[in-house]
C-alpha cells in the first residue's frame, strides 16, 4: 500500500511540476536541442504505461492466466527463456500451457518484480528489470530462482506491448540454495 501511494505521489508531482513548465512562456516555446513539456509528459506517461505492462506480467504468470499473458505481447513477439523461445501471442499461450499447465497455481508460488529501468524512444522502448521466483513453504518462503529481463517494447495500436522478452536466470540452475524446482517451475 505504501510503495502505491508513493508511485501514485511520485507520477502526481511529475505531472504538476510537467504542467508548471508549460505555463512559463520559455517553456512553452521550447529551446533547441531541449525537449518540449509535451514530450515530456508523454514520456512519463509512457514510461507509467509500460511499468503496468511489466506489473502485469507478474500477475498473470501467477495466476496463470496464459490469455492475459499472451496479450502482453505484440503481433510478431517474442519470448525467450529457460524454456525455450516462442513468437506470437496464440503460440506464447500453447508454449505456456504446455510448460507450466493449466490447472492453476496451487503452490501458490509467485514473482517479485523490481528494478525497472524504461527508455522510451517515440513508439519503441526497452527495459530492464529483476525477477525473484518465491516459493512458500512449510517453514515460510524460499527463493527459488532469480534474474533479470532484457526487454524490448513497441506500441501496437496505441497499446505497449513486449516486442522481445528476454528471461535470464543469474542463479546458474533451476532451483535456488536449497530450493528444489518447483514441479511448474515459472517461465520467467
Amino acid at each position: 500500500m505504501i510503495i502505491h501511494a508513493f508511485r501514485r505521489f511520485t507520477v502526481l508531482a511529475t505531472l504538476v511540476l510537467a504542467l508548471a513548465s508549460l505555463a512559463s512562456p520559455a517553456a512553452a516555446q521550447g529551446s533547441k536541442g531541449k525537449e518540449s513539456a509535451e514530450a515530456r509528459l508523454q514520456r512519463f506517461a509512457d514510461k507509467e504505461e509500460i511499468q503496468n505492462v511489466l506489473l502485469e506480467y507478474g500477475r498473470s504468470l501467477d495466476a496463470r492466466d496464459f490469455v492475459a499473458y499472451s496479450n502482453l505481447f505484440a503481433a510478431d513477439g517474442e519470448w525467450a527463456g529457460g524454456f525455450g523461445t516462442v513468437k506470437g501471442p496464440a503460440n506464447i499461450k500453447t508454449f505456456m500451457e504446455k510448460n507450466m499447465g493449466t490447472n492453476g497455481n496451487a503452490t501458490h508460488n509467485y514473482h517479485l518484480l523490481s528494478n525497472f529501468v524504461i527508455t522510451v524512444n517515440g513508439d519503441t522502448a526497452t527495459a530492464w528489470s529483476r525477477w525473484t521466483f518465491v516459493q512458500p513453504g512449510e517453514r515460510g518462503a524460499a527463493i527459488a530462482q532469480a534474474g533479470r529481463y532484457d526487454d524490448t517494447f513497441v506500441r501496437e495500436n496505441g497499446v505497449w506491448k513486449f516486442k522481445k522478452r528476454m528471461a535470464s536466470n543469474d542463479t546458474g540452475r533451476q532451483g535456488g540454495a536449497g530450493a528444489a524446482a518447483p514441479a511448474n517451475a515459472p517461465a520467467k
